[in-house]
C-alpha cells in the first residue's frame, strides 16, 4: 500500500513557526502579538513571549481589522480552544 500524503496537522504547522513573531486573534476586537515559544499538545495551546495585548478596529471605510491600540503584558499560555486565528508576522529568511 503506497504511503499517503496527509496534510500537516495544526500542531506541525505551529511547531514550524516556533521563534517567529505571531498575532493571535481571540475575538473580532482583541488579540495578542508576540514570539511563539512552544506548542503543547496535552492541553492544546501555545506559549508566547514578549507579548503585546492588541485591540483591533474596523470601519466601513476600512473593513479589514487594524491594530488600534497595544499594551505590553507578560508571557502567556493560550488554550487553542479560545483562539480564532493565528497569523505569522515574520517571514522566513530567504536562503542565499
Amino acid at each position: 500500500m503506497p504511503a499517503q500524503n496527509l496534510p500537516p496537522s495544526v500542531f506541525q504547522m505551529l511547531e514550524r513557526n516556533v521563534g517567529k513573531k505571531i498575532r493571535v486573534i481571540i475575538d473580532s476586537t482583541y488579540g495578542y502579538e508576540g514570539t511563539l515559544e512552544a506548542v503543547a499538545q496535552d492541553v492544546a495551546g501555545i506559549w508566547i513571549s514578549e507579548v503585546d495585548a492588541i485591540v483591533l478596529r474596523s470601519t466601513l471605510a476600512q473593513p479589514i481589522p487594524q491594530v488600534a491600540n497595544r499594551e505590553e503584558t507578560n508571557d502567556l499560555y493560550l488554550n487553542l480552544k479560545e483562539v480564532q486565528r493565528v497569523e505569522v508576522l515574520q517571514r522566513p529568511q530567504s536562503k542565499q
